[in-house]
């Protein structure tokens, strides 16, 4: 029953805690400035989304997806180690879908992190 409610989930935070492997928090070998870079102009150079606030004092990036649907994300990235940085992704939509949303918010989140995954030496988890 559980994975009904989770198809209708309208918001994924990906973190350490996470039960889905996939929606962990990832770990790159780079330093900050080098992972909020390519985070930041992957979404520049994404045609569904349209960066909001670029802070990287607090090392967040808000953007505005519109494709399937209208979709707001943050990406938060922060140094754990030196040359070890993390990336966090939250995403939201209002949007309620008879067929669920939470498969395409889950789907986009794993292509970024297959896209830094190809930039950047991913860390595995310990």
């Amino acid at each position: 029953m559980a994975n009904l409610f989770t198809r209708f989930k309208r918001e994924i935070e990906t973190s350490e805690r996470n039960t889905d492997a996939s929606l962990k928090t990832h770990y790159y070998k780079a330093t900050l400035n080098q992972l909020f870079d390519s985070v930041e102009k992957m979404f520049r150079e994404d045609a569904d989304c349209r960066i909001m606030t670029v802070s990287k004092e607090h090392g967040e990036i808000a953007v505005e997806i519109s494709k399937p649907f209208s979709c707001f994300l943050i990406a938060t990235i922060v140094t754990v180690k030196p040359m070890q940085t993390a990336i966090d992704f939250n995403i939201s939509t209002e949007k309620f879908s008879l067929f669920g949303s939470y498969p395409s918010l889950k789907k986009r989140i794993n292509s970024y992190y297959e896209r830094m995954n190809q930039l950047h030496t991913s860390i595995k988890n310990s």
